[in-house]
């Protein structure tokens, strides 16, 4: 049996009181019959202090959350943005955190702008876990359209990687009538630990237009990113790219192979861990013979990628699964609905992904977010946000 730890009472009441205030809102507005979709994508890990960070979303803030208990109680919100803005915060498209070599702390989040799906990549500073820089634009890019879902990487020697979905040559390809397959995938790195950026780059064409990206360290201490591609003529794989330290590709490969043709966003992004062996872990979500299923499997590198241990996971309702990685551990953790509850399951392996044991960490019957896979040292803990009981953290054994 698995013990779960509660939130804390105050840090519950605050965040019903900012939906509540957003449903006032939306009941105030024209043509608004119906409660308003609640947003509650969320991120944390595990500071350098051995304490519990999670950051999440409250009107136009971001809003930094500190534990020294494993989440058993909650600090006090730190602002993040002082001067508010609109926020993306639902699950494929949330606010993250991560820390420079030099101890800062990095939250990234997507500022949605004017027209429909487009958006800018913000990043904010802080070298004291209590005081925030303004925020800043990661891209140089400022045009009104789709720069979103990105993925944040801390390197060693203080560098910052930021990947994102980007829409300005499929846009250009529009108005010159020219055919184009999906968004395309650009990058931006900073050297001194997040507080300026490079000029972006170019990482791939042709990536899907609405699903998460997910990025590691290689074992030789390259950046990797992994997101959902649209190979020839329509096949909606993953793939991987090695960055150069400039965030310029130095390769990009196949990394999954159910070829699913499909016409359009699944909306769900994969997940990727390198453990201390240098293994690469992922998780994704494809169609293989008819039916759309969570697979779990190790990349093997190589002049192509070879997916070792492939297999499901979970049932054929599975979705939006994590994967963490330490030493021989691996843990998937994934929600499933089964009709009735939203279950929060997971899967354990002691021999490095061979072989695997399935538990039921937590049940809700309201919205929930996403799960996320934290490490602390050697050990490794679920988080997940629901809407009833609000942040849960699950250590794992």
């Amino acid at each position: 049996m698995v013990k779960y730890v509660s939130t804390s009472k105050r840090l519950l009441a605050a965040m019903l009181l900012a939906l509540g205030l957003a449903a006032q809102a939306a009941d105030k507005m024209p043509g608004m019959d119906r409660k308003p979709r609640v947003e509650l994508g969320s991120s944390a890990a595990f500071a350098p202090d051995g304490s519990l960070l999670a950051v999440t979303v409250q009107g136009e803030h971001v809003m930094l959350y500190r534990s020294v208990d494993e989440g058993l109680n909650w600090s006090a919100p730190v602002v993040v943005n002082a001067a508010p803005e609109p926020i993306s915060a639902d699950g494929e498209n949330r606010p993250k955190l991560a820390f420079a070599t030099d101890g800062g702390l990095l939250v990234s989040w997507v500022k949605p702008l004017g027209k429909p799906y487009s958006g800018a990549i913000r990043l904010a500073r802080s070298d004291d876990g209590a005081h925030f820089a303004a925020p800043l634009t990661v891209h140089k890019d400022s045009s009104e359209i789709t720069h979103r879902f990105e993925t944040l990487l801390a390197t060693p020697g203080n560098a910052v990687y930021l990947a994102w979905i980007d829409k300005r040559d499929s846009e250009a390809a529009k108005a010159n009538k020219t055919p184009w397959r999906g968004a395309g995938i650009y990058a931006a790195v900073s050297r001194d630990g997040g507080r300026t950026f490079q000029p972006e780059t170019k990482v791939a064409d042709h990536s899907c237009e609405c699903c998460r990206l997910t990025s590691a360290v290689d074992a030789d201490g390259t950046p990797l990113v992994m997101w959902r591609h649209v190979f020839t003529p329509n096949e909606r794989d993953h793939a991987l790219a090695r960055l150069n330290p400039d965030a310029s590709p130095a390769s990009m490969q196949r990394a999954t192979f159910e070829r699913w043709k499909v016409d359009g966003c699944p909306h769900h992004g994969p997940s990727l861990v390198v453990d201390d062996r240098g293994v690469r872990h992922a998780v994704w979500f494809n169609q293989k013979d008819g039916e759309g299923r969570v697979h779990y499997g190790r990349l093997s590198p190589g002049a192509e990628i070879r997916v070792d241990g492939q297999r499901t996971v979970g049932g054929q309702r599975a979705a939006h699964a994590d994967i963490g990685a330490v030493a021989g551990k691996v843990v998937i953790a994934w929600k499933e609905f089964d009709g009735e509850r939203t279950q929060l399951r997971a899967l354990l392996s002691e021999d490095g992904g061979q072989r695997f044991s399935e538990r039921q960490l937590a049940s809700t019957e309201g919205a929930s977010d996403q799960p996320r896979v934290l490490r602390r040292n050697a050990q490794i803990f679920v988080f997940w946000r629901t809407a009833s009981e609000n942040f849960r953290v699950f250590p794992l054994p």
